[in-house]
C-alpha cells in the first residue's frame, strides 16, 4: 500500500492507501471521496474522474494515452498542463505520497 492525497474541491485534504496497481479513481471511490464521480467505471469515456496533478510528480507519471488526451479538452472544468484522469493514474512505488486536486466541476 502507498498513500495519495486528494485535495477536495472545499480545499480539504484526504489522505488515502491506495494498493500497488489500483488506480486513482477506484481508491478515491472506495473511500468515499466526494467529487471523483467515475461514471465510467474506469473505461476513460466520461472525464468524471479529472485531477489536476502536483508538478512534481508530473514526470513520474506513465504516457498519456491518445483517447485520454483526447478526453481531457471535453472535460468541464477545463483543461490545465497538469491535468490528467484519475483512471488511468496506477499507482505504482514512485507515485508514493502522489497529490492530485480534484477539477471542479466534473460534470
Amino acid at each position: 500500500m502507498t498513500q495519495a492525497t486528494y485535495i477536495c474541491t472545499d480545499g480539504s485534504r484526504r489522505d488515502v492507501d491506495v494498493a500497488i496497481g489500483s488506480n486513482l479513481m477506484r481508491a478515491a471511490c472506495d473511500s468515499g471521496i466526494e467529487g471523483i464521480v467515475g461514471d465510467c467505471g474506469g473505461a476513460m469515456s466520461c472525464a468524471t474522474c479529472h485531477v489536476f496533478v502536483e508538478d512534481r510528480f508530473l514526470d513520474r507519471l506513465g504516457a498519456m494515452e491518445p483517447n485520454e488526451d483526447q478526453i481531457l479538452d471535453f472535460t468541464a472544468a477545463g483543461r490545465q498542463p497538469n491535468s490528467r484522469l484519475a483512471c488511468q493514474i496506477v499507482m505504482n512505488e514512485q507515485l508514493a505520497g502522489i497529490v492530485v486536486r480534484i477539477a471542479d466541476p466534473q460534470v
